[in-house]
């Protein structure tokens, strides 16, 4: 049922969603060097590794630069890439991957390997899940730049952005999936839809 209803969003959405998709991809290649999509390997359900999907919204060779999260006003973010990040613009190309069953509309974000080898047994349940373009997890921390950039201890001094991703973010997002995947149904999935592009 779930993938019936992944499908009957997804396969109109890219016979619809192709114009638009050639004034984000033009804007892009006016406004930096490098290719349009951005891939990256991803873990996914059971722990297979898949590519994902997005529109580049960083410079060239991101991942030999930095850190594999982004944080506040990353400079390694593009002009163009600001705005497709505020609006969520950039993962409309993931509905590739939902269309090759890789991936589906609502679940939990895939995340890198290099976090997922940092999950606990027990949240490493999350892999039994279909990774998805949205949750509920990413509607509480749709601001998760943000709230990166402003992370500091109780004397008010910088805490390293990735410590916290990694001990406080991180867990809870897991957390939250873990408890919706517990009620979930079509209803639900497609509320979350309409919060995520809504809310």
């Amino acid at each position: 049922m779930k993938r019936f209803f992944d499908l009957i969003f997804t396969v109109p959405g890219l016979i619809v969603l192709p114009p638009f998709f050639i004034i984000i991809a033009l804007w892009i290649k006016l406004d930096s060097q490098g290719p349009v999509f951005y891939r990256q390997e991803r873990m996914g359900r059971d722990g297979a590794i898949f590519k994902i999907y997005k529109f580049r919204t960083m410079i060239v060779n991101v991942d030999k630069i930095g850190r594999e999260i982004t944080v506040g006003d990353d400079p390694r973010i593009t002009r163009s890439g600001h705005v497709l990040r505020k609006y969520k613009l950039d993962e409309f190309p993931q509905l590739i991957n939902v269309l090759k069953g890789e991936m589906s509309l609502v679940g939990p974000r895939p995340e890198v390997k290099k976090y997922v080898d940092m999950y606990t047994p027990e949240q490493l349940d999350v892999l039994k899940l279909m990774p998805g373009i949205t949750d509920p997890a990413s509607i509480k921390y749709r601001n998760e730049n943000e709230l990166l950039a402003a992370t500091r201890d109780a004397e008010g001094f910088n805490i390293d952005p990735e410590y916290v991703y990694v001990n406080e973010i991180m867990p809870d997002k897991i957390k939250i999936n873990l408890e919706y995947a517990e009620r979930a149904s079509v209803m639900s999935d497609f509320a979350t839809i309409i919060r995520t592009i809504f809310g």
